[in-house]
């Protein structure tokens, strides 16, 4: 039998891969990695396709056994490897004979690392994705000690990569912001104050969103506005004024006013900071970015 056992789960660990597209409209979220790089060059080294479906964890690590022999691949934060109780590579491919422990430590920086193993993740697929879903529940529930993780076929041969480079995880977070769509119910004051603002991220940040401790954001009108939709990246203003940065699993609709958005490429170093980060915005004002 191809799978893995899980012999310790870690504090939250999840499949993920690259999540669902096209289908906000049902008021499901986009859900996926939140490093998308590190996902994709996890599966680099083993041979998968970028979007096969991986372990994410969260802080704390995983431990899986080998039912059968397998490649697997560690990348995001840096975390030691164990095989069978030995140093394993980190960021390269690495492989586990059946009956073998791969042990993921808990992240030395950074906070979310990715577990590929040739085949990818066999579990059932939700509207087109495998990816856990903490929100609206859809895909797999994060992993517990004694299940089984079904593994595919692999693709093709070892492709021959030894290392695939990434970001270290950021000791200053700096988001780059898209003034809009609701800029205007915030005082010119307070949006042209937002760059010199300093926050840190928030204990309270998780899959849905990055939150921030730091300077409240004076707005310019009183009210909510009806629901409307919302996008990766968008950074909603509640009523205590701090900013609050949507990621994978946010929410579709949304009533509180969005100052800007975060273009998508700069969120993968938001997965990675720790609470207490340091937090800045660099407003971008007539440049599209990537």
């Amino acid at each position: 039998m191809s799978g893995l056992l899980v012999v310790r789960p870690g504090p939250l660990t999840t499949v993920q891969d690259l999540g669902r597209r096209g289908v906000a409209h049902l008021g499901v979220p986009r859900g996926g990695a939140l490093d998308g790089p590190a996902l994709r060059a996890a599966n680099r080294l083993v041979g998968n396709p970028p979007g096969a479906a991986a372990l994410e964890t969260t802080m704390g690590g995983v431990a899986l056994e080998a039912l059968a022999p397998v490649l697997v691949a560690v990348t995001g934060a840096p975390a030691p490897v164990l095989v069978g109780g030995r140093p394993a590579a980190w960021g390269g491919p690495v492989a586990v004979p059946a009956g073998a422990v791969v042990e993921v430590g808990p992240a030395t920086h950074g906070v979310r690392s990715y577990l590929a193993v040739a085949g990818g993740l066999a579990v059932p697929e939700a509207f087109g994705s495998r990816s856990a879903d903490l929100l609206s529940g859809l895909g797999p529930a994060p992993l517990t000690a004694g299940q089984v993780l079904p593994v595919g076929p692999a693709v093709g041969p070892h492709p021959g990569v030894d290392v695939v480079p990434l970001p270290a995880p950021p000791a200053e977070l700096v988001l780059r912001l898209r003034p809009g769509p609701r800029a205007d119910w915030f005082t010119g004051a307070a949006l042209a104050g937002l760059p010199r603002a300093r926050y840190r991220v928030a204990a309270a940040s998780n899959r849905i969103a990055l939150r921030t401790e730091g300077p409240a954001l004076a707005r310019a009108r009183d009210g909510e506005l009806p629901s409307e939709g919302m996008v990766l990246g968008a950074v909603q203003v509640p009523p205590d004024g701090l900013p609050v940065i949507f990621l994978a699993d946010h929410p579709t609709t949304g009533g509180y006013p969005v100052i800007g958005v975060v273009p998508a490429a700069d969120l993968a170093a938001a997965a990675q900071s720790r609470p207490g980060t340091p937090l800045r915005f660099s407003l971008l004002r007539g440049h599209p970015g990537p």
